[in-house]
């Protein structure tokens, strides 16, 4: 079936689906069998035809339930909600429903077989207070076909205790499938039974990636627990090898040439995908000419091609500590699409005339030929911006001015954004360094300078022009959305800053981003910043992408996009082929109601994968901090409560580690979890524990396992 009968056929289920749900929603409608339903949808012949397959679909979504007596219902209408399952490493699990309520509480019993991350079918049994408890009554979807985690012999079978805690059951290896495998190997095991009330789900061993103590073994374990593609299948590694590294004259003349320009890229030591290069102007009317130039992957690679469906399926680089799981073949990302110095690429250009307030006056946007001129790097940018660094200065002598020029406009750029009220946050990322063996040598805050600061505000800037460019032509597109904070997660956060003696104006209303700006400004160098910070970042939604454009809360912008990553992130692709379709001309109707069809899903899929993909390095992270730590043991730090619980203290050290200190420990008073001023309370000695004290703690335990690290208070 090709991609327009694919439309066509999900447009016929779609407006069965509708119409059957709007029938059995309607006030008075019992549940019905399927000739009643027949006979009460107003179908034409080819919807009638479909009618029984689609109800079927229906049923193993969680749409629809078939009852006993074979009759269609809708869930809600007998007790029953869809969602995903989310397990505890202590057996119970929470229901999260499609719906968006609130998380319903599942204990150990009322599983009925159900893994985390299934998408099941529940029945509420009762409300407790404010809280939900249900039972699984159907599991709709499973999630887990293979686990991860470490092998354990015994006389006559074997067992593999799961590497993510929230499956909580070990599997069962029956003793002709163990073959030679030893104690403490993590394995890959594919599941053959799913769990029952009182059995364990049961697994064949379908590879072994090493013993857990060898190197890269734990992190080659995260990789394969979160299904992440590590090689390229054979067939698109032969498309890449096939694409010329060498551009046709033809395709040259038919772009702009932009290689008189003084382009430079600025990245990363380390980076070896290039995709993005930046030049610079001043003009005679003391206006800058910024000039965004961007690889041009969608040249390369065509849509629905086979290296194109790989893309769309990994949707993003992954970026860990010690490789990187690119979204495209080497051949691309590290060679003909990577902008290296002095070499002619092709490009996608968006030249921009920005006066001295920051505004974009007048734009360009084209496909282009360019040559870098340098390659340079953050550190070095800064120690000629900030230090004014000799042998750098004389290094880099041709571009010094442009270099002065960018910093002026950036800091122009930035304050034009902190005028409208864009939130900008300065929170800790960290820099974990790992020896030859993969062992972390070294765990540090990640130094933001002024280089990285620039290369930002001119991405942002383009970024919003491609974005407010394309809105405004009314076309079909994929914007970075960033939606309002729900009032009550406002509130919340406006009661816990309280506890530091600050508010929140207008909070209780429609909240403006300068309302949280202000608060970041007033916090900036204070101790409780960090803190403050990332309960804030907590409070809001999370950006992600979306075909309707409903603004950038965070960035205080009407239009946002991304179009600057296309070799690391596929929303950037999509959004290059749409742009070229439009400047040249090849968006007609029938193109454009493809895109209206495809684009919500696709930028759906885009979100799930960005999300997937923090998941998977915050994970590698923790892991090796909790290696770093390990040898730690009885050494004693300096840190702030990042975190406070009913179980215990979070603390935060200097090199952004983090652990915890346990309510049990806290062994000189009785202390009480007071939840609205986040803080632990002595019954006796009214001591308080509140979030952003500052602590010296000793660290007492690292289990590498859970990536727990064990604190006490000195």
């Amino acid at each position: 079936m090709n991609k327009k009968d694919e439309i066509k056929d999900k447009q016929l289920t779609e407006i069965i689906e509708q119409k059957v749900l709007n029938l059995l929603s309607s006030d008075g409608v019992i549940p019905l069998y399927e000739e009643q339903l027949l006979d009460q949808l107003d179908l034409t012949m080819e919807e009638e035809d479909r009618l029984h397959e689609v109800l079927d679909l229906m049923v193993r979504q969680g749409k629809l339930v078939l009852t006993k007596k074979k009759k269609y219902a809708i869930p809600e209408d007998l007790g029953f909600l869809s969602g995903r399952l989310q397990g505890n490493a202590k057996g119970f699990g929470f229901f999260i429903p499609d719906n968006g309520d609130e998380d319903v509480y599942i204990s150990a019993e009322n599983l009925n077989g159900a893994m985390h991350n299934d998408r099941v079918l529940i029945r509420l049994l009762k409300r407790n207070g404010r809280s939900k408890e249900g039972e699984v009554v159907k599991i709709l979807e499973r999630a887990n076909k293979t686990v991860v985690g470490t092998f354990e012999r015994d006389k006559n079978f074997g067992f593999v205790v799961p590497d993510d805690k929230r499956i909580y059951q070990d599997i069962f290896i029956p003793k002709d499938e163990i073959k030679d495998v030893k104690n403490g190997y993590k394995v890959v095991v594919e599941l053959v039974r799913w769990p029952h009330k009182r059995r364990n789900p049961e697994g064949r061993i379908i590879e072994v990636l090493g013993h857990k103590d060898d190197v890269g073994t734990d992190i080659v374990s995260i990789i394969r627990q979160y299904n992440l593609p590590e090689e390229f299948p054979e067939e698109v590694q032969k498309a890449a090898r096939k694409i010329p590294q060498t551009i046709p004259e033809e395709e040259i003349r038919r772009r702009k040439d932009l290689r008189h320009l003084r382009i430079v890229t600025i990245d990363g030591a380390d980076a070896k995908d290039l995709d993005d290069a930046i030049s610079i102007e001043r003009k005679k009317n003391g206006n800058f000419l910024l000039g965004v130039h961007i690889a041009d992957v969608s040249y390369y690679v065509r849509e629905n091609d086979i290296i194109d469906r790989e893309a769309y399926e990994r949707g993003t680089s992954v970026y860990l500590v010690d490789r990187v799981i690119p979204m495209l073949p080497k051949e691309l990302s590290n060679g003909v699409c990577s902008l290296n110095p002095d070499e002619d690429r092709l490009a996608f250009s968006v030249l921009m005339e920005i006066d001295n307030e920051g505004m974009v006056i007048n734009h360009e946007i084209a496909e282009s030929v360019i040559r870098s001129r340098q390659r340079m790097v953050y550190e070095d940018v800064t120690r000629i911006l900030e230090e004014n660094d000799s042998e750098l200065i004389e290094k880099y002598k041709d571009y010094v001015e442009d270099l002065r020029n960018m910093e002026t406009l950036a800091e122009i750029l930035r304050n034009k954004r902190m005028r409208r009220g864009s939130i900008d946050f300065d929170l800790d990322e960290t820099k974990i360094t790992l020896d030859l063996k993969g062992k972390p040598i070294d765990v540090m805050p990640y130094e933001r300078g002024v280089s990285n600061r620039i290369i930002e505000e001119f991405m942002l800037v383009c970024n919003e022009t491609i974005a407010e460019f394309m809105a405004w032509n009314e076309v079909p597109f994929v914007y970075r959305i960033h939606e309002r904070p729900e009032i009550e997660k406002m509130l919340e956060f406006n009661e816990f800053i309280h506890n530091f003696g600050y508010h929140l104006k207008g909070v209780s209303g429609d909240i403006h981003p300068k309302a949280l700006q202000n608060l970041l400004e007033k916090i900036k160098g204070s101790r409780e910043e960090g803190i403050i910070s990332t309960v804030m970042l907590r409070s809001l939604k999370k950006a992600r992408y979306s075909d309707d454009n409903a603004g950038h809360f965070g960035l205080a912008a009407r239009f946002y996009c991304h179009f600057t990553a296309p070799i690391r992130r596929y929303p950037d692709l999509i959004i290059h082929r749409i742009i070229k379709e439009f400047l040249n001309g090849r968006l007609n109707e029938e193109r454009v109601e493809y895109l209206q069809e495809v684009l919500p899903g696709m930028a759906d899929h885009c979100s799930q994968r960005e999300r997937l993909a923090e998941e998977v390095e915050r994970e590698v992270d923790d892991l090796k901090k909790a290696e770093y730590m390990l040898d730690k043991i009885d050494m004693e730090f300096d840190g702030i409560i990042s975190g406070v619980t009913h179980y215990g203290l979070f603390v935060q050290l200097e090199n952004t580690v983090e652990g915890l200190v346990r309510i049990t420990v806290l062994d000189d008073d009785y202390y009480v979890y007071h939840e609205k001023h986040y803080c632990l309370i002595g019954e006796r000695t009214r001591k308080v524990y509140r979030l952003g004290d500052n602590v010296r703690v000793k660290v007492v335990n690292v289990d590498i396992s859970s990536r727990n690290i064990d604190f006490v208070l000195v």
